[in-house]
């Protein structure tokens, strides 16, 4: 039996017309002779209403009711997608992430999936169902209902997948595929028909959209090769998977904007075991993920340690901060809103040199001032203003040639 897993966003499921879409394709695939499972997100709007709904009448909502709010999003387009295949002569069954087997930590709008136990999955699977799962969603070991934060079903599909040993893993979204770049900043931006699970990962945790990083990451350790690909076309879409000697040839594989970030820099501290500690400790406790860190030279015994936030949690991380910065000692706190992080992304930068320097004097003859800088053996990321985020993306995107890169297909026949 080849089982495929298929998952379907929320634009992809955004109306009757469109559930009858996936219903169709779901049921051609069974008649073909393959397995189905298909993971749903929420209708298109419904998560943001029901989180304004939420706010609506709790400025804090209680995070375990929040979770029982969320998931009934899934719910609902699941039991409509498996009504719509049933409707077309094929047995489908709706199950939600507790019923499909999804075990996850105790952690409520973030958990994390612990275990996954599909015997029910499979159980149907042989009495030859269409089987239907509520992405997004699990329940803890208290039995609990948990959510896995914006973009779990991609996470759901792909441990479904794993657990599964799935022939296949379909990520239907309203793309084609995974760009060189967002294609509605950089209009000639080329679609990827490959790309490694580190470069998509970077991609992802740099403020490409098509992925949540966190499924990438699942799918890099347990090598769950998977397809990002269009629900609204028949067209091949991009393949994640791990890295083959022959795409070290292309130097970037992609260009990603980060937008509504914000810039800490605890000024003038004191150059000292243990601060650096003291101060990301703080920040931990508040749940804030931090992503770019760099501490500045020290002159005198002091340093500047600088670090980016999502805007969003700037003004609880400054009220985390303020009684700490006078703990160390730091001359003060430095808060900047508003500014965006360029990423370059490519495991070629492993065997090609000179990649920094390109972007810093592309970067530099725009007039585009850089705030900071960061890098990792196959990622160069730079904090520019916001306002200078397209240009700089597409001044990028053209020296480094992505525009004529063009993806090459498998010949039939080659592996």
């Amino acid at each position: 039996m080849h089982v495929i897993v298929q998952k379907y966003g929320g634009t992809s499921v955004a109306d009757p017309d469109r559930i009858r879409g996936v219903a169709q394709r779901l049921v051609e695939m069974h008649r073909e002779g393959y397995a189905m499972v298909a993971v749903i997100s929420a209708m298109a709007g419904v998560t943001d209403n029901l989180l304004n709904l939420a706010r609506a009448v709790s400025a804090k909502p209680t995070l375990r009711e929040l979770d029982l709010l969320l998931a009934t999003g899934e719910n609902a387009a699941t039991a409509l997608v498996a009504m719509a295949v049933n409707a077309l002569g094929i047995r489908a069954i709706s199950l939600t992430g507790a019923e499909a087997g999804i075990l996850t930590d105790r952690t409520h709008t973030k958990a994390k999936i612990a275990n996954i136990s599909p015997r029910q999955i499979h159980n149907l699977l042989d009495e030859d169902y269409i089987v239907v799962v509520a992405g997004f969603q699990g329940q803890n070991p208290e039995g609990e209902i948990t959510t896995l934060g914006r973009g779990g079903s991609d996470l759901t599909a792909i441990a479904l997948a794993g657990a599964l040993n799935a022939d296949a893993c379909q990520i239907f979204t309203d793309v084609d595929g995974v760009f060189t770049c967002d294609p509605r900043v950089v209009l000639d931006a080329q679609k990827l028909h490959e790309v490694a699970y580190d470069e998509l990962l970077e991609m992802a945790g740099s403020g490409s959209k098509v992925m949540q990083s966190r499924a990438v990451e699942f799918a890099k350790k347990f090598g769950v090769e998977f397809e990002v690909r269009s629900s609204f076309k028949t067209d091949p879409g991009t393949i994640a998977k791990e890295e083959t000697a022959n795409m070290e040839d292309v130097v970037i594989r992609g260009i990603s904007v980060e937008r509504n970030q914000a810039k800490v820099t605890v000024d003038d501290v004191r150059d000292e075991p243990g601060v650096a500690s003291r101060i990301f400790s703080v920040i931990a406790r508040g749940n804030i993920i931090v992503d770019m860190i760099v501490q500045s030279v020290s002159k005198h015994g002091t340093t500047d340690i600088s670090f980016t936030i999502h805007e969003n949690d700037l003004e609880a991380a400054t009220q985390l901060l303020d009684p700490v910065i006078k703990e160390v000692r730091a001359a003060g706190l430095i808060c900047t809103s508003g500014v965006a992080k360029l990423s370059v992304v490519g495991i070629g930068m492993r065997s090609h040199s000179g990649v920094a320097a390109r972007l810093f004097d592309c970067l530099g003859q725009g007039g585009i001032n850089i705030q900071l800088i960061s890098t990792s053996e196959i990622k160069i990321a730079v904090i520019i203003d916001g306002k200078d985020a397209d240009r700089a993306a597409q001044l990028t995107h053209q020296e480094f040639g992505l525009s004529r890169f063009a993806p090459v297909e498998p010949v039939a026949g080659e592996e």
